[in-house]
């Protein structure tokens, strides 16, 4: 009888202190990414633990639930079983409902068992993949974690995606990513519940797929001379007897294993091979499928117009095509083999007497119908081989076979015309679709191309345009971010530009229009950035960044800054001069006059704590501040700063150079004079420039101060020279000239133009600011 009070005490005290300690969790602990169609929070909690039991019917549920249980295993030091017959409690098992949509879900969670029922294999993915996101952020540990409590709030979730298409390109052919960044990527893409990874295999700087009866593709055009060391759009044309080193390419099989793992993952893969153009590495390779047989080396960088192009008027053009579509089918089990299409220039097509051959006797008006006639000869192989075609919106030129796909880049109104014209499209328009853009102020950010898709306008994206009919909806299979990799050289710089950008596009596509919130999300996003350190993924901190826009008040020589942030209603606070920001940081709330050189740091904060990088800047007045500018040479009309008094204003410019703050010389050096307005002591100036090599923008290759009391007789009192040097990256620098104190009330700046590039192209000079002290 002892004996058992003493069981009975200590079973009252176990019930006791875990219901003392359980959790009460809401429906603002349900974090999932993107946010499920409909969530009910019940009573209590399901344990795991390494009595759990995962209930299997058949090989897929079993690997399916090995990706779960392998993260217990590493984060929690105990690994659940797998069983095929069903324990009493404590377990996990799926059931099958046809009546469901394909990738639907149902998951319910009770303190004795979770259910996750779904149509097929798709469905058990994504239910356990908010099974993980139930879970506590340490799942994604790579070490034993033994303070985490397993445990999810028991919850029914009925879920299903609004659009069939959730897509991610990866361009493989400006930087090679191998089969293990790959695989990666599928996992990602994955637990974003994300279903189509689109390979981007050739492009005129690279061919990344082994065709064994082209065996030159990979053994030539898969490989370019090293010109890492400049910037992108400035490196020089290729010799084409000079030996490329710097590239790679992915085998059948290893292609073959990377397909299979994504079906594992409810991932298709779409192989894109070019066509007409973006093809230099294949005519590098096999000059004769050109026009006139030229010989090209593969291009180390940017290319522009794009000439050297697939010849439509030879028969063994075709012949090569269809032969490499005949090795893609056997990799790719894809339903959609995209040809690209776009930005094809013509020029070489008009001169041909092939295609003019062609085109003569076809009956084809011009090139466009030329280049639809490639396309509808293509898509009709393709189509024998049980495939249908996807192309860039350039297809619509000239016509197109109605089984066609669109992905729409170009904004959306190539997207809007084939709907009209009845062909199913994927938008994916540049904004805000495109992550090789800049997502956050460009002094801040890794080079990236010269455009802005920050995190929020990612979230906005709607693939169904306002205005389009019920039909024309129905076309819109969905969406897509592209991830073009010209300045992208290593995994780590890729990761960067996809997340969490990949978040708010997932959330886009899967949920419900009417359940999207910024709010919300950017709550439910804290729990995913845990979860990123976790796994080790470089993810931009972008959106945490305070930025600054400045207005200058010349009549009081004033200047305003306004201070932002990408959160709603963020808590940002400031200080002034050489303080820490910490707790006794200023609360921004209007914008902040400065009246004299100042040093202005601003961090956004959470829970009364900075986060993320904080931004520091120095607001500097000098002598010509407000003063009159008279410009000897003119700048260019389409840079044209803030007026006037751009140059004396105090406000900075950007590595964007579209900020509205530069003024620049197209070829022509720049020569202005400062009207000090009286005679001043002066020992100093700076001139403040930019360089962006792509862009074809150049630091000054001379720079000269001259001063005058009478604004007639000069004298130069500094000098620098400075020959042009290769520049990879995009950067900002002020050029100094110091003198012996001068009384002067005119100071005469000339910063000298490179003219041409390297390249031979013109060249841009920039400037943002002269100060005089």
């Amino acid at each position: 009888m002892r004996i058992l009070k003493s069981f009975l005490v200590v079973l009252f005290l176990t019930v006791l202190n875990s219901g003392y300690s359980q959790k009460i969790f809401t429906e603002k602990d349900i974090q999932i990414i993107p946010k499920p169609t409909q969530v009910v929070v019940k009573e209590g909690v399901f344990k795991f633990s390494k009595e759990t039991q995962f209930v299997v019917n058949g090989d897929f549920q079993k690997e399916a639930s090995t990706a779960l249980i392998h993260k217990f295993e590493t984060a929690a030091g105990w690994k659940p079983e797998i069983t095929t017959k069903i324990p009493v409690s404590n377990f996990i098992q799926f059931k099958v409902d046809p009546a469901l949509k394909n990738e639907a879900y149902l998951l319910d969670v009770n303190p004795m068992s979770i259910t996750i029922t779904a149509k097929g294999n798709a469905g058990f993915i994504y239910g356990l993949e908010s099974i993980r996101q139930l879970l506590p952020e340490a799942i994604e540990s790579q070490y034993v974690v033994t303070s985490a409590r397993w445990e999810i709030p028991a919850v029914t979730i009925n879920d299903q995606p609004r659009f069939q298409w959730r897509g991610l390109m990866l361009d493989l052919s400006r930087h090679f990513f191998d089969k293990n960044y790959i695989l990666q990527t599928i996992d990602r893409l994955a637990m974003h519940k994300m279903n189509v990874l689109h390979l981007h295999l050739v492009d005129d700087q690279g061919w990344r797929i082994e065709i064994k009866k082209y065996p030159k593709l990979t053994e030539i055009g898969a490989w370019r001379v090293d010109q890492e060391n400049t910037s992108w759009n400035a490196r020089l044309t290729v010799n084409p007897d000079e030996k490329g080193t710097y590239g790679g390419f992915l085998t059948q099989e290893e292609l073959k294993e990377i397909v299979k793992y994504a079906a594992t993952k409810n991932i298709e893969v779409i192989p894109e091979i070019e066509m007409p153009a973006h093809v230099s590495s294949a005519i590098a390779s096999y000059p004769e499928l050109a026009c006139f047989d030229q010989r090209i080396g593969v291009p180390s960088g940017g290319l522009w117009p794009i000439t050297d192009i697939y010849c439509a008027g030879k028969e063994s053009t075709f012949e090569f095509l269809q032969n490499v579509i005949d090795e893609v089918v056997t990799i790719f089990p894809s339903k959609y083999i995209h040809i690209g299409g776009d930005e094809a220039t013509k020029t070489n097509w008009e001169k041909c007497p092939n295609c003019q051959k062609r085109m003569k006797d076809n009956g084809l008006k011009n090139t466009h119908e030329l280049q639809s006639y490639f396309v509808k000869r293509m898509e009709k192989y393709i189509n024998s081989k049980g495939k249908k075609i996807i192309g860039w919106d350039e297809i619509l030129e000239g016509g197109l076979a109605p089984e066609a796909t669109v992905m729409s880049w170009r904004g959306t109104q190539g997207g809007i015309d084939a709907a009209k014209q009845g062909h199913d499209v994927i938008m994916t328009p540049e904004t805000p679709c495109y992550f090789n853009f800049y997502q956050g102020p460009q002094n801040e950010e890794p080079l990236a191309f010269d455009a802005y898709n920050p995190l929020n306008e990612v979230y906005k994206f709607d693939p169904v345009v306002p205005g389009m009919t019920p039909q024309e909806a129905a076309h819109v299979l969905g969406g897509q971010a592209n991830l073009w990799a010209e300045h992208l050289p290593g995994p780590k710089d890729s990761e960067y530009m996809i997340f969490p950008r990949l978040a708010a596009l997932s959330e886009t596509l899967w949920s419900t229009k009417e359940s999207r919130n910024w709010n919300d999300f950017t709550t439910r996003l804290t729990s995913m950035l845990k979860r990123y350190d976790l796994l080790g993924i470089n993810y931009a901190k972008s959106a945490y960044l305070v930025t600054a826009t400045s207005s200058a008040d010349l009549a009081k020589k004033q200047i305003n800054v306004t201070l932002k942030n990408e959160f709603p209603n963020p808590d940002i606070r400031y200080v002034l001069g050489n303080k820490n920001i910490d707790h006794n940081a200023l609360k921004y709330t209007n914008p902040i006059a400065f009246t004299e050189t100042t040093v202005l740091k601003a961090s956004l904060f959470q829970n009364d704590k900075p986060v993320g990088k904080t931004f520091t800047d120095t607001i500097v007045f000098h002598k010509a501040v407000a003063h009159k500018v008279n410009y000897l040479t003119p700048f260019n009309q389409n840079y044209k700063g803030d007026g006037p008094f751009q140059m004396v204003n105090t406000i900075r410019g950007s590595k964007n150079f579209h900020d509205g703050q530069w003024q620049a010389w197209l070829v022509n050096d720049m020569e202005l004079v400062v009207d000090l307005e009286k005679q001043e002591s002066v020992e100093e100036v700076i001139i403040g420039t930019l360089e962006s090599q792509g862009a074809g923008v150049f630091f000054p290759v001379q720079l000269k101060v001259l001063v005058s009391a009478d604004g007639l007789k000069y004298k130069e009192v500094g000098k620098v020279n400075r020959p042009y040097a290769v520049n990879p990256i995009s950067e900002l620098k002020d050029f100094k000239i110091s003198f012996p104190k001068q009384n002067a009330r005119y100071v005469k700046v000339i910063a000298g133009n490179l003219k041409k590039s390297p390249k031979g192209e013109s060249s841009w000079l920039f400037v943002d600011e002269i100060l005089v002290n």
